[in-house]
């Protein structure tokens, strides 16, 4: 029976290592998988649901998991939502365009600055003059626009969304409804 000597018994090692894919031996220790993050820890945080109750959320990017964070008498953890802001678009926003001006951006700066909330659902309107389709990506560009000039002053938003010209505040017959119908509606949760 043959003995191998210690360097025999290395390159056998590191044969059988870049043949299983483990990387080559570094001494005791074989190189870390690339696939693991170093340092990388679990993080838990509360997910918001848009009707304001709280969740427990985990995730690690492979998986994760929800949970409701309810009081020790087991009530769920909810905040009561109220508009608390309504924007007109045409004062805020071009025809057909999501960019907010300068001063427009100063403004809701400032009413989210002031706003006593806990966090902010951000919701955009239109009439219907153009298809559904359209009125559906231009509603929620423009309430993305909105919910980035909020958390650019560090507020929690919660939920964006766009609704196009399917939740009309007036009549989509007359130019004074449809301007009503073209807007952002910010609810607080407190």
């Amino acid at each position: 029976m043959a003995f191998l000597d210690k360097r025999g018994a290395r390159m056998i090692g590191a044969l059988v290592a870049a043949t299983l894919g483990l990387g080559a031996l570094a001494g005791p220790a074989m190189a870390q998988d690339p696939r693991v993050v170093d340092a990388e820890r679990y993080r838990p945080g509360i997910w918001i649901d848009p009707d304001g109750c709280e969740h427990w959320a985990m995730d690690d990017g492979a998986e994760g998991f929800m949970s409701p964070h309810r009081t020790r008498d087991g009530r769920p953890v909810c905040h009561r939502s109220e508009i608390c802001g309504v924007m007109n678009t045409d004062q805020f926003f071009a025809t057909d365009r999501f960019h907010i001006s300068a001063a427009g951006r100063e403004g809701l700066q400032q009413f989210f600055r002031q706003a006593d909330a806990f966090g902010f659902l951000i919701y955009g309107h239109t009439d219907s003059r153009a298809s559904d389709e359209y009125n559906i990506r231009l509603s929620n560009n423009r309430a993305n626009a909105v919910a980035q000039v909020a958390q650019s002053v560090g507020v929690r938003v919660v939920d964006v969304r766009g609704f196009g010209e399917r939740q009309p505040k007036a009549t989509n017959a007359t130019a004074a409804g449809m301007a009503q119908n073209r807007r952002v509606e910010i609810y607080c949760l407190r």
